[in-house]
């Protein structure tokens, strides 16, 4: 990339940085605005404005793909797979930006618009074979599988009720995709949620 396009770049993060830590317009066009350059710019380097939201969050999104081999190899699968997914839904709820973008994963339908989402799909992929493997979770099952399950709890809203809600319907989900694992987890989750 050249010295220009760089900078470009890196203006065009910071700008939407900025946007996000406080209310107003944030926009694609308020962000190339705020950034000094064309919306042609912008989009030359974040052709969706979800690509734009993971790159913003990607430090969060590196903690989340570094950490699959450490949960692998500390807990079971099908607890590796329902503690990365609590933090995935973490970094959503605090975040709505994040999971505004995290929404649009399994509608992206080209590569390139796949491509921002690549790491994070990886990451659960390699989650999703573990268990698969350990013949704890439904035989099949892929990533967009379980995002497009997780759907409807981007939405849940901050009051107390609604959190609970949430987590008993997440259980209901990772019951109904690893319920060879119900069986075999003594421990239930509550107790998993409060361990992590």
């Amino acid at each position: 990339m050249r010295s220009d396009a760089r900078s470009n770049r890196l203006r065009i993060l910071e700008a939407a940085t900025e946007a996000l830590a406080c209310p107003g317009d944030t926009s694609l066009k308020s962000i190339a605005r705020r950034a000094g350059v064309g919306q042609g710019t912008l989009y030359r380097h974040f052709p969706t404005r979800e690509s734009l939201m993971l790159q913003v969050y990607g430090t969060e999104v590196d903690e989340l793909v570094t950490a699959v081999p450490a949960l692998l190899t500390t807990l079971t699968p099908p607890h590796a797979l329902r503690v990365w997914l609590e933090r995935l839904l973490d970094l959503g709820r605090s975040t709505p930006e994040f999971a505004e973008a995290m929404r649009g994963a399994t509608a992206a339908m080209t590569e390139q618009c796949r491509e921002p989402y690549r790491p994070l799909l990886d990451a659960l992929t390699s989650l999703v074979r573990a268990n698969e493997a350990a013949g704890t979770i439904l035989p099949g099952t892929t990533a967009d599988d379980v995002l497009v399950l997780l759907g409807p709890l981007w939405h849940v809203g901050p009051q107390d009720e609604e959190r609970t809600r949430a987590a008993r319907l997440f259980d209901v989900l990772i019951r109904g995709m690893c319920p060879a694992s119900a069986a075999q987890d003594a421990e239930g989750p509550g107790e998993t949620r409060r361990r992590t």
